[in-house]
């Protein structure tokens, strides 16, 4: 009885020293995973300097997120992201919906690249401006829960900071250039359907200086969105 009781204490903290180090490592283990997942449904390398996901507290939090080009633009950094801070609503979470209390979100920097064969990897990597029919709330909500099997519910409050844009030419070098855009801490409330962030594209238009006017191209996007975006 004796052996039988020393053996299972034993057993009871080596069950405790692993929980120990499973809640140490699960953010180490999830920022991995999140790294795999994106290279794998994006065809990018990623690197995430910080991954939190609270176990008692319904946050997610990312640190210094970096996206690179596929080779066919060279491998080229993509997005800089030094922060997404995430707070959700977690009853609404367990009943598949997402509805998010506070979304701060900094953009630090964007790189948009034409490869040599002169295409540019924000319509080849199929993130082109939405088309007029894209813009509709019922299809926004549609394509999200088809996406994810949630129902998306929206977001309380927005903050959104946004750094720098780049533009290189892979074949051209002498093409290079870079715009500061410097918006820091716009904040938008009840944002639902992209239509919800028609001002915050006003805003980085204006900011911009006709930076992303000028590398428009094909597929030519419909005369709504660029009404949207302010030219």
């Amino acid at each position: 009885m004796k052996f039988i009781f020393k053996w299972l204490f034993r057993l009871f903290l080596l069950a405790v020293v692993l929980a120990v180090v499973f809640f140490l490592s699960l953010d180490t283990v999830l920022r991995l995973v999140a790294q795999h997942n994106i290279r794998k449904q994006t065809g990018m390398e990623a690197e995430i300097g910080k991954f939190h996901v609270g176990l008692f507290e319904p946050v997610v939090h990312i640190e210094n997120l970096k996206l690179y080009n596929p080779p066919a633009f060279g491998g080229t950094p993509f997005l800089s992201i030094p922060e997404i801070h995430v707070e959700y609503d977690r009853l609404a979470f367990a009943k598949k919906e997402i509805h998010v209390t506070l979304l701060r979100f900094n953009l630090g920097e964007l790189d948009i690249v034409k490869n040599e064969a002169g295409q540019t990897n924000l319509f080849s990597l199929g993130l082109a401006l939405p088309t007029k029919e894209s813009l509709a709330q019922s299809k926004d909500v549609t394509e999200f829960k088809h996406q994810t099997g949630f129902s998306f519910k929206g977001v309380d409050v927005l903050n959104v900071s946004v750094g720098t844009a780049k533009f290189i030419d892979l074949k051209d070098p002498q093409n290079n250039r870079e715009q500061k855009i410097g918006i820091d801490n716009c904040v938008m409330k009840n944002v639902k359907t992209r239509t919800d962030l028609a001002g915050l594209a006003t805003l980085v238009a204006l900011r911009s200086d006709d930076f992303f006017k000028s590398l428009l191209g094909p597929p030519k996007p419909d005369a709504s969105v660029l009404k949207l975006l302010g030219y």
